[in-house]
């Protein structure tokens, strides 16, 4: 089985084929609209075939935005992760823009009948200065430009949204309040407040931002959604068989601990502290749909995520890192790699029941 990181990524890529497929779909009957029953390109004098076209033409494209989804995926996206939204759009287009003209270049140097004399003949490149400032040639490059735009702005309302609200929105799924088993995880910094009085504000919020991308790794690889960031807090949540499979909600929050003391020596220089966290956890019911008129989103409401936060205070009181409502224990089946401790039960602010508590060690 392929790993959730993996799914996601393959996720990520697809949409940049299906974006380049389309527009060459669009492309090939504009130009038949435009050329009719001519059998050749008016500019240059090339045989045109628009049965031949339909097909090579949608196929080039698909391959061509795969190869670039893969691209911005695994690399583009990770070295460009510090520039700002409009940095990034502007740079990433050049740079994709410019390995396509010079695979156009290659391809033309390589399809040449005598290589090795075209390269050193100055009437060849002459020819080939003239295809590149040739106007047809012009108006495809600015097509393919606005493709390559289009699929970074995807890119990065995607990361700023997220994958899976932006897919749902697409999809229409939560476009009617729907009903939804959950669990969630309500992970908070330890002494935050002390933290950003001895670094300042702004010194604070850069170890934010180090923070939340350390952690995203390990919501990511056990199959986690992040609901919401507020503040120093984090709320991750899973679809009830995604977070029980292979315990993937216990595993997140241990998988995290071990992220951040990865990252001990990044810490200690830059702020002089590592950062610690406790979470709560808990599941049950609740109604999800898209609301807002200016800003749209996505939300979930019900008495899980209230109890969950009230978990997440408790820990402080029970002096331990992570606690679990006795709901959410029963469903787990926990190995001998995690020892459970029951802490008894406890009546939460504001609820008439008491719940059963447990750490897990």
């Amino acid at each position: 089985m392929l790993s959730p990181k993996t799914r996601r990524s393959i996720f990520r890529i697809i949409p940049f084929g299906v974006i380049w497929f389309v527009f060459s779909v669009v492309y090939t009957l504009l130009e038949k609209g435009l050329l009719g029953n001519l059998t050749y390109y008016p500019s240059t004098g090339n045989a045109y075939d628009f049965r031949r076209n339909i097909f090579a033409t949608p196929v080039s494209a698909l391959i061509t935005g795969l190869l670039i989804g893969t691209l911005e995926v695994l690399y583009f996206n990770k070295w460009f992760i510090q520039r700002s939204f409009s940095k990034k759009l502007l740079l990433k287009s050049i740079i994709y823009l410019a390995i396509i003209l010079l695979f156009l270049v290659i391809t033309l140097v390589a399809t040449t009948n005598d290589l090795s004399t075209a390269i050193f003949n100055k009437e060849f490149w002459l020819h080939v200065w003239a295809f590149f400032t040739n106007y047809s040639f012009i108006s495809v490059t600015v097509y393919i430009a606005a493709i390559i735009i289009v699929t970074q702005f995807y890119t990065e309302v995607s990361e700023n949204i997220g994958l899976g609200v932006l897919s749902n929105f697409f999809t229409g799924k939560y476009y009617h309040p729907i009903e939804e088993e959950r669990i969630y995880m309500f992970l908070d910094m330890k002494s935050s407040t002390t933290i950003a009085e001895a670094l300042g504000h702004v010194k604070y919020f850069e170890m934010l931002k180090e923070y939340y991308t350390d952690l995203s790794d390990s919501i990511i690889d056990c199959s986690g959604e992040v609901y919401q960031y507020v503040g120093d807090e984090i709320v991750v949540s899973w679809q009830l068989e995604n977070g029980l499979q292979n315990n993937n909600c216990i595993q997140c929050f241990f998988a995290m601990k071990a992220a951040i003391r990865k990252q001990a020596g990044k810490y200690n220089e830059h702020f002089g502290l590592l950062p610690e966290f406790k979470a709560g956890f808990h599941l049950g019911k609740v109604t999800a749909g898209e609301i807002g008129v200016i800003k749209k989103d996505i939300i979930f409401t019900g008495d899980v995520l209230n109890t969950t936060a009230r978990i997440q205070g408790l820990c402080n009181t029970y002096k331990v890192d992570i606690l679990i409502s006795g709901d959410l224990a029963k469903k787990l089946s926990l190995d001998s790699q995690f020892q459970i401790k029951p802490l008894g039960e406890n009546e939460l602010r504001g609820k008439d029941e008491k719940i059963e508590l447990f750490t897990i060690l």
